[in-house]
């Protein structure tokens, strides 16, 4: 697995990808957080609620060349054919992406560490919305993973990431438009946005942690399972 994160992690910072990702991150990040310098307050709720959007459509460029990349280059049968799981394979990348997804979210410490200069900001909402940015970053990384695996078009894979998380942002749009109670809070429970939320307003809820984790469980074991039909086919 360590072999594969490194070469996944190598392989970010050999092309403009980890650079553009990050590059924009920050930008977006930065605004968000001038904002809050701007209206005089130690809260940096309005820097991570801004932000969801911004992943929702940064993941799938983090996401796309995953398992595209390999399948286009033909070097999948190499990993396939190695001494090493199937887990074992997709977790490095998996975990090769959310290293680099953690290396944006960390620009959020410094931020907060800046905020703390002026008067001490609440350390506790401040390290639950920074645990609400990672789990959201991981179940979206796990997404987008499976999604590059299924095919080997670069362009294909960040397009159905992004179809992906415009659908999540209307989530809670088309749960409004539902009368039937049990099915509206049903969609309503598929919700990123609403979970996401709850950390950002200082809420730590343990079914919004098994939440984001069961996603990022389920999207990995179905993107094992396409290398494992690829393998035997």
């Amino acid at each position: 697995m360590f072999a594969v994160l490194k070469r996944e992690l190598s392989a970010y910072f050999s092309s403009p990808i980890g650079y553009i990702y990050l590059a924009v991150f920050y930008v977006f990040s930065g605004y968000f957080f001038f904002g809050v310098l701007y209206s005089n307050t130690t809260s940096l709720s309005n820097v991570f609620n801004g932000m969801f959007t911004i992943i929702m459509l940064l993941i799938p460029i983090l996401t796309m060349r995953l398992m595209s990349e390999d399948l286009k280059n033909k070097t999948d049968q190499a990993l396939l054919t190695a001494p090493i799981s199937l887990l074992s394979l997709v977790l490095g990348k998996f975990l090769s992406a959310l290293i680099v997804y953690c290396l944006g979210v960390a620009i959020t410490l410094v931020y907060a560490i800046v905020i703390a200069t002026f008067a001490p900001p609440d350390w506790t909402v401040v390290f639950g919305n920074v645990l609400g940015m990672l789990l959201l970053g991981a179940a979206l990384i796990a997404i987008g993973m499976f999604i590059s695996a299924l095919t080997e078009n670069q362009v294909i894979a960040a397009v159905g990431g992004f179809a992906v998380g415009f659908s999540l942002i209307l989530v809670n749009s088309l749960a409004s438009l539902i009368s039937t109670e049990w099915l509206k809070k049903f969609v309503s429970g598929l919700s990123f946005m609403e979970r996401y939320d709850e950390f950002t307003n200082g809420i730590l809820d343990i079914s919004n942690i098994f939440f984001f984790i069961s996603i990022c469980a389920v999207f990995v074991f179905f993107t094992v399972r396409v290398f494992e039909k690829r393998r035997w086919s």
